[in-house]
């Protein structure tokens, strides 16, 4: 950016000033009543909706194996199938196990506490980045199916978003080393939190040296190889081939996305590739006209980054000219990345939409979209996801509601990445 930009840029954020001081502490005073009420609502879910059993049992059966000794992969199941899970899943739900005695309303109250430790995290986040209206913040606590998820049907999916969402709030206050090890114990609870990963390795490359993103990965994988350990010494391809299979096939009835698509197309090899070809492009698309506009595109950003470099050792160990990231732009970056990975997802199940429902808010008001627009879009796709069997007809509301956001998000102005020195 130019330096008369970054001047202007200064100068309209120091006449917002004031107001924004008033709209923050809106938004704090109303995020701390957010968590009470919602603490409030949890507590009565639990006392009087009925547990859905599903997945809880084959989670006591897997740890139960794994408690007993076994630690071949490949002879770990439970009622519903084998274990597909990293470490960091065994680990989580034997120590849930010792907790609760494996019974379900012990669970159900844990359960609670982690999804008001979730929105606290969450809340932390969009009150950082000041994105949205402080009224809006309510849209998070606004989900049946997420709340669902949560105290009736205690996916590991609610840990693993725990974990991210934490190791978020980390890296926007650039705790990038200790982000890094969180993230990846995220990882090892379920792997769909790697559709957040393109988007973290670019913001760690525009923050940090090429040598802290080597010890930042190096970090992240040290952590995965103690987690584990027990499994790689004993049956190594058997625990990283079911651990971090990636070619898994999900069941078509399942599916709450892309139900409109014959069950033959559905799992074929074909559109698997087809996907993740639209996926790959579209985030480099993204990086290069929007995270990276500012720096000139990829290339340019590249250039810039190394053109100035005399040795290796220079060139591992210097830092990006402008290298500390403004809070807005790491949130956004990782929640688009995540966004456009699920965009593309061939099969969502309904846990799933764990996975990106609390960057919704977020997304929508990153569109110039009409404020009753981006209510009609945040309760379409809550619609969908309440669709039980999900049909074609509501997959496609689902994918239309999606596409809407995504080009909502890239016809929208891209955010200055950097913090702007107040002194200029």
């Amino acid at each position: 950016m130019a330096r008369a930009e970054k001047r202007r840029a200064a100068s309209t954020e120091a006449a917002e000033m004031p107001a924004r001081s008033a709209d923050h502490r809106r938004a704090l005073y109303f995020a701390a009543f957010l968590v009470l009420a919602d603490a409030a609502l949890v507590a009565l879910i639990i006392a009087f909706v009925p547990y859905t059993k599903i997945d809880w049992d084959a989670y006591m059966s897997q740890v139960d194996v794994f408690l007993e000794g076994e630690r071949d992969y490949t002879k770990i199941e439970g009622d519903t199938g084998p274990l597909v899970y990293p470490a960091g899943f065994l680990y989580i739900y034997s120590a849930i196990k010792f907790l609760t005695g494996g019974h379900v309303f012990p669970a159900q109250i844990l359960f609670g506490v982690l999804y008001i430790v979730n929105l606290s995290l969450v809340l932390l986040l969009y009150v950082k980045t000041e994105v949205l209206p402080w009224w809006a913040l309510g849209l998070l606590c606004l989900s049946k199916r997420v709340h669902s998820i949560f105290v009736l049907r205690l996916f590991n999916d609610c840990f693993a978003m725990t974990l991210l969402h934490a190791a978020m709030v980390l890296i926007i206050y650039h705790k990038w080393y200790l982000g890094l090890i969180v993230f990846s114990g995220a990882v090892s609870v379920k792997m769909n939190v790697l559709l957040f990963a393109p988007s973290l390795l670019l913001l760690m490359v525009k923050a940090m040296s090429i040598k802290g993103v080597f010890f930042a990965l190096l970090g992240a994988a040290v952590v995965q190889v103690l987690l584990g350990m027990p499994f790689l010494l004993s049956h190594p391809v058997e625990y990283i081939s079911r651990a971090f299979n990636l070619g898994r096939v999900f069941i078509h009835f399942w599916s709450v996305n892309f139900k409109f698509v014959p069950e033959k197309v559905f799992i074929s090899k074909e559109l698997a590739i087809a996907l993740l070809i639209l996926h790959l492009t579209t985030l480099l698309i993204f990086a290069h006209y929007k995270w990276l506009k500012h720096e000139g595109g990829l290339f340019g950003f590249l250039h810039s980054r190394f053109k100035d470099a005399k040795s290796i050792k220079q060139l591992v160990s210097s830092r990006p000219r402008s290298s500390i990231l403004s809070i807005e732009h790491i949130v956004t970056v990782m929640f688009i990345g995540n966004f456009i990975g699920i965009v593309y997802a061939r099969s969502l199940h309904y846990q799933f939409y764990s996975w990106y429902f609390y960057s919704l808010p977020f997304l929508l008001w990153k569109t110039r979209f009409q404020t009753p627009l981006r209510i009609i879009l945040f309760l379409a796709v809550e619609f969908c996801w309440n669709i039980y069997p999900s049909s074609a007809y509501s997959s496609l509301l689902l994918l239309f509601s999606h596409l809407c956001i995504l080009f909502g998000i890239w016809f929208a102005p891209a955010e200055y990445p950097y913090v702007i020195n107040k002194e200029t």
